[in-house]
């Protein structure tokens, strides 16, 4: 039986052996695993491989990673774009160091398989999702409990996983692109799954799927990376600001108590609606699950006011297309849970 603590170098080993197939090397560290693993020391490399990944699942293979290259982009949308909010300006240009991201929202199976894992500071229900399906995204889950996935998955591996800054999002949405979309100046149900009642630019009327799909369903952005417009909003780690006036320029997040104040409508992000009143109508539109998590929810935001933003990006199913661009800005309170929110993450270099 392995402790906790020993499940690191389990998964540092296998990741080692795979890559180098080598039985010197292999030899040399013929002790240490023995120890872990009761591996016998005549064993051959990919057998030692094979029953420690037996053992412990490596994240690395529960969560496949794209690397994001660094670079600098143009953070926000100009002002010619359409269906273009102020809360998108000013565009600044940032420039970020190389970082690893998740290549999909993260999944019913992924999900359950970490809420598994020893707590770090909360319990994670292993399936909150209201839309059932093992590879669909997982969702009705809140940023706390999104930020409890990423650090037991740092726990689990001794390395940096969060949640993306909204720099970090948006500089891997677009990829290289300008355009309100990665793929073109326009959006279709062929392409992303978000309410196709609804247009955007000269884009056509497609299909509303009321629900969510399966990860990977549609074409990946060029650096890889699918589910970037629609499905679900994904969590990011910011705290909600009204505008990028003193946005950091290196693509960290901001974390700071200086919040800005929503505009109605904003608040909560849904359809895209830029009435007063959303919250209340997302929650008598929405399943009776969520409906319950978002009444639970309301007396903490009462209580914790400086605390009631953090960023969404992307868009979900239950949106219009205007939110699923790039550059949209959406936010919520941290321990809101609705059907409609999901998250992927993305590991950070360690100096």
């Amino acid at each position: 039986m392995t402790t906790d603590s020993s499940r690191v170098g389990f998964e540092f080993a296998v990741r080692f052996i795979r890559a180098q197939n080598d039985r010197d090397l292999f030899a040399s560290a013929t002790e240490a695993l023995a120890e872990l693993a009761g591996i016998d020391a005549d064993q051959p490399p990919a057998t030692a491989a094979a029953r420690l990944t037996s053992l412990i699942p490596t994240v690395s293979s529960l969560i496949p990673m794209v690397s994001i290259p660094a670079g600098s982009f143009l953070m926000g949308s100009p002002e010619g774009e359409v269906g273009r909010s102020e809360i998108e300006g000013p565009q600044h240009e940032v420039t970020l160091a190389a970082f690893w991201m998740a290549q999909t929202p993260i999944t019913q199976d992924q999900w359950r398989e970490v809420a598994g894992w020893e707590k770090v500071k909360r319990d994670l229900d292993p399936d909150p999702s209201n839309f059932k399906g093992a590879n669909r995204p997982v969702e009705r889950v809140s940023w706390l409990d999104a930020i409890e996935f990423c650090n037991r998955l740092s726990q689990r591996t001794g390395k940096n996983y969060t949640l993306p800054s909204e720099a970090q999002w948006e500089y891997a949405c677009r990829a290289g692109t300008t355009t309100p979309f990665h793929f073109g100046p326009t959006i279709s149900t062929e392409a992303a799954n978000y309410d196709g009642n609804y247009t955007y630019g000269q884009g056509e009327r497609g299909i509303y799927r009321e629900q969510t799909t399966d990860v990977a369903s549609f074409p990946a952005n060029p650096w890889g990376l699918h589910d970037m417009h629609g499905n679900v909003w994904e969590w990011c780690l910011d705290k909600w600001r009204d505008s990028y006036e003193g946005a950091p320029a290196d693509g960290s997040a901001w974390e700071d108590d200086r919040l800005g104040e929503s505009p109605d409508g904003c608040c909560v992000a849904g359809r895209g609606s830029t009435t007063p009143g959303t919250a209340a109508r997302l929650s008598a539109t929405s399943t009776s699950r969520t409906t319950a998590a978002t009444s639970s929810v309301s007396a903490s935001v009462a209580s914790d006011p400086s605390d009631a933003g953090r960023l969404l990006r992307g868009g979900s199913w239950y949106g219009n297309p205007r939110i699923c661009r790039s550059a949209y800005r959406g936010n919520s309170h941290p321990g809101l849970r609705l059907n409609f929110f999901g998250f992927r993450v993305c590991c950070l270099p360690q100096d």
